[in-house]
């Protein structure tokens, strides 16, 4: 019997690298997202990977590399990109941006 596993999106994805350890910084980011968008997220996988990635999928389209920018994604920055795609009128309260 062949299992064919169904997508649920908006599905994130935290590319990690393991040899850097930044299975900790995913972890965190991952529970910031899931408290903030609760029913919001279909799913939300980490991946570990290698050499130095940190990268952020939202269905499949990159939202933030740490390799482009040189940095990793603040969790209110984060939080914003993922909003501003999946539900632009939600408010972030103390993350959306002041202006």
């Amino acid at each position: 019997m062949e299992m064919v596993a169904k997508i649920h999106t908006p599905r994130v994805e935290i590319q990690y690298c393991t040899q850097c350890r930044f299975i900790l910084r995913a972890n965190w980011l991952a529970q910031e997202l899931l408290m903030t968008f609760a029913e919001k997220l279909g799913e939300l996988a980490l991946i570990p990977s290698t050499g130095g990635v940190f990268t952020v999928f939202l269905d499949g389209e990159e939202i933030f590399s740490r390799k482009e920018l040189g940095r990793f994604p603040e969790s209110k920055e984060l939080k914003q990109l993922i909003r501003d795609r999946i539900e632009p009128d939600m408010s972030l309260g103390h993350s959306d941006v002041s202006h």
